[in-house]
This record gives structure tokens, sequence and C-alpha cells, in this order.
């Protein structure tokens, strides 16, 4: 039988955590083994991970004594992998009775033996399908996130996500969001894994688009569903999510744009987005919100000289 390693980064998800690996104990899996659940915890200050050795599964945790970031550590659950398929979860995800025998039994099948990565339609807390598939990142696409028309209703679907798609059936994309991230794990070895530089954001659709360079396609499933809180743990830390969010964004670009896009970008990042996020943070009434854009850019505008020289 094919099989299948679950690994999940953790960072002070509570009970989420708890309510991701319980959901696992409930999902059907005919067809396949379960090898391993590896959950990698990135320095939690919180009780997240007592009494999980009490649940009945194939569980194993690695805690790190600091905050690795997502892509690392995601590398390192997977170097103890030696199944078949792997799936990053993220841990404010629940599965449902078919969250996994779906993607599985679809990568099993001779004709989508090219599918190197695939994921699932996931449910939001209003029990609406979620937009969560992607478009790979342009120029032009940064260029409208980064002025906020992509809040416009007509142009909703030109930024990098999907918005404007219903997300009701199934579909080859460029990008299917990380929060449940099913891959052949010989694509995710002979790929060297996540590029370790993105602590977190981006490292997903970095990777999916050095699979499609190398010839895989991705496929998102409309026919199973798993609950997606979305937002996870980083809600808990806004201005700081908003930093690594720009900050990946530059070493996406300088990584795989041509220079003067690349270049177009930080500009566009540095000088036109502030405004426009600040613009549309006191058009919403959200004072704190304002200060978090500012924070963040803050940490950005600091932290620039290290950025510059890593893309060198």
């Amino acid at each position: 039988m094919p099989s299948l390693d679950i690994i999940i980064v953790n960072w002070n998800a509570g009970q989420q955590l708890r309510d991701c690996l319980e959901s696992i104990k409930v999902t059907k899996r005919d067809g396949f083994e379960l090898e391993r659940i590896v959950v990698v915890d990135n320095a939690s200050s919180d009780a997240s991970l007592d009494g999980l050795d009490s649940l009945s599964l194939p569980l194993e945790i690695i805690r790190n004594m600091e905050n690795k970031g997502f892509g690392a550590a995601c590398n390192q659950g997977a170097a103890l992998s030696d199944a078949d398929y792997i799936l990053f979860l993220n841990p404010d995800t629940r599965l449902f009775e078919k969250s996994l025998i779906v993607p599985l039994g679809f990568m099993e099948e001779e004709s989508n033996k090219k599918v190197g990565i695939c994921g699932i339609q996931l449910i939001d807390e209003s029990k609406k399908v979620a937009r969560v598939c992607a478009n790979f990142p342009s120029l032009s696409r940064f260029a409208v996130q980064a002025t906020g028309l992509n809040k416009l209703p007509a142009l909703s679907g030109a930024g990098i996500h999907m918005s404007a798609w219903d997300h009701l059936s199934k579909n080859t994309v460029d990008h299917v969001i990380g929060a449940f991230f099913f891959m052949r794990r010989a694509i995710f070895e002979n790929l060297n894994g996540f590029d370790e530089r993105f602590f977190v954001y981006l490292e997903d659709i970095d990777f999916s688009l050095r699979a499609k360079q190398a010839g895989w396609s991705t496929v998102y499933l409309s026919e199973a569903q798993a609950f997606h809180h979305g937002g996870g743990t980083s809600q808990q830390v806004k201005a700081e999510r908003l930093f690594y969010s720009l900050r990946s964004r530059l070493l996406f670009v300088f990584k795989h744009f041509p220079s003067l896009h690349a270049w177009g970008v930080l500009g566009l990042t540095m000088l036109l987005e502030p405004v426009s996020r600040t613009f549309f943070s006191l058009l919403r009434g959200g004072v704190s919100d304002t200060q978090n854009v500012w924070r963040g850019y803050g940490m950005l505008f600091r932290e620039l000289p290290k950025i510059i020289r890593r893309l060198k």
C-alpha cells in the first residue's frame, strides 16, 4: 500500500493543535498506511504540546529551542520521512472523513502521474468555501496588491490570490495554499525541500514554482474538504506577520524575477504600499491596524540593508 507522513509545524497553536491531531484519528485510511505524524514545535511558550503523547497516533515530536521558521521546520519534519507522500498540514486545520483518501487516491491514478502537488477544498469559520489558490506572482500582480487595487470588486482577481474563482470545482492551478500541501515525497527531495531563506510566507509558492519548472503540475480537488481557521497563530503578531510577508516578497522577486522587475517591486513595496495600506486601514476605522502597518514597515526599513545583502 502507498504510505503517507503528515508534518505539522507548531508555534503556540494551543488547543488548535490537539483538535487538528484528534481530527486525523477519524479520517478514513482505506488503501494507504499513515506511517507517522511529525509535530515540529518552534519553541512554543504555551502548553500546546502537553498531553499529546496520550493520543493513539503514530506521533513524533521535534522540540526546537528557537523559532527556526516555517520552511526550516517543515524540512526538519520531512527529513524523518520515508513515505511515498507527505502532507504539510497547519495546526489550525481539522480534517474530515475523506480529507486524506481523496487526494491520495487521486495521486495514485496512473493518469495523474505528472501531478506533483494537490490541495483540497478548505471550509472557513462561516462554513463557506475559502478562495485559497493563487497565481504565480508577477510584477503586475504585486503592483495591484501594493496599490490596494485588488480590494476593488472589478480587480479582485487581478492580484496573486484567485479570489474571483469560486473554488467549487476541480482545477489545475499554479499554487494551492500551504495549509494543506499534499505532495509526492520524491519531488520534495529532488527540489531539496523548502528554501529556508523564507522564514515564513511564500516558501510554499516558491516550492510550487520550482515544481512547475521541473515539469510537475498542481491540482486543486473539490471532492474533499477540511476546515481551516485562517490566519493561525500569526494573528497574535500582526506587525511581525506583515514584516515577514514583505520580507519574503522581496526575497522571492529577487530570486525569480528579472532584475528590473525585482527592483520595481522593491520600489512599490517600500514607497507606495505603506501609503495604500495606511489609507485602507484608516478607511476601515482601524487605528490599531494602522499602528501595526507602521510597526511592520519600521521593522522592514531597519532590516532592509540585511535583506539587500542577502539578495546579492
